[in-house]
């Protein structure tokens, strides 16, 4: 368990599968497990001290349109833009957002017939440079699942990758 923090205890905020969330709260973690094809997204402004995360399933919503009106967070192209959205309606000013990107692994695709984490990598991808952002820090690919931490008081994006002790720190 976390430490507590000077102004009080740290608040888990869990963000399932196909979700997003987002928070000014000093004491929040944003969390979001098992990260395998799916692709994890956290942003955060430094200054606003507002951040959000984003666990996407899938890389278009093309594919479902009704299904992303209704479940932004489950596509990428969607989730990334509500995510967004959902952080400068916080206060957060868009252009100081810093983006974080976990998962895209090939979990149960020995033979890469899906491909849905390259997919989703690739979709990431085409928003950052239809937008003209670039990544503050990644870790992506690989066979093994992620948990993704965003702590809103700090910004510190940490992962715990499945097989290892030590967790990661991404920003």
């Amino acid at each position: 368990m976390p430490s507590p923090t000077l102004t009080g205890f740290p608040h888990r905020v869990v963000v399932g599968l196909a979700e997003l969330a987002v928070s000014n709260n000093p004491n929040a973690i944003l969390t979001t497990y098992s990260l395998g094809s799916c692709i994890g997204v956290a942003v955060y402004d430094p200054a606003a001290r507002v951040g959000g995360v984003l666990h996407a399933m899938l890389p278009e919503s093309a594919m479902d349109p009704a299904k992303a009106q209704a479940h932004p967070g489950m596509f990428v192209d969607t989730g990334v833009a509500a995510l967004v959205r959902a952080t400068t309606q916080m206060r957060a000013d868009p252009r100081r957002l810093r983006f974080y990107l976990a998962g895209g692994a090939r979990i149960m695709d020995d033979q890469n017939l899906f491909n849905i984490g390259t997919r989703n990598l690739e979709a990431f991808a085409a928003f950052l440079r239809r937008e003209n952002r670039s990544l503050a820090a990644e870790q992506v690919g690989g066979q093994v699942n992620r948990t993704m931490y965003l702590a809103i008081e700090t910004g510190r994006v940490t992962l715990k990758v499945s097989g290892t002790a030590n967790e990661v720190v991404l920003g």
